[in-house]
């Protein structure tokens, strides 16, 4: 399975590393050349000779998104720090691409649950954080 991860920050090259690991093809793409170290980091090897590609581009840039091989992917995983680069850049994965699965981190709730009501699969961390605050703070005490 070829997986395409926008963004390569604490959480895509966390599921980029174990994607490969569990041996899939995986591009990342992230406009920071720096982020590469991110995907490095606890490698024997660098990423690239554990088989991963890397793109340095702006996701937002069709261009950018082909030479990262997006026209290739199975799963697309947008997970940058912006809600609205993540969401654009997976209406574009879904609509214009048709990749079959597109998956997408959006850190508002409110919008999270209308993008999932649109038919995005969308993982809302900050909600997940409510919830875990709630059941924690608010649950009675067990005896």
């Amino acid at each position: 399975m070829f997986i395409l991860i926008v963004g390569a920050g604490r959480v895509g090259s966390a599921v980029a590393k174990k994607a490969l690991e569990q041996g899939n093809e995986v591009s990342v793409l992230d406009e920071d050349p720096l982020s590469h170290e991110q995907l490095d980091k606890d490698l024997v090897d660098s990423w690239e000779d554990a088989g991963g590609r890397f793109t340095v581009g702006t996701a937002l840039e069709v261009d950018a998104l082909l030479e990262a091989g997006i026209e290739e992917a199975d799963v697309f995983i947008a997970s940058t720090n912006g809600d609205n680069t993540n969401l654009v850049v997976a209406q574009i994965a879904q609509r214009r691409f048709n990749v079959a699965r597109v998956v997408v981190r959006v850190l508002d709730p409110a919008r999270a649950a209308w993008y999932a009501e649109q038919g995005l699969d969308t993982i809302c961390p900050t909600q997940h954080a409510i919830e875990m605050f709630e059941r924690a703070a608010l649950s009675p005490a067990e005896a």
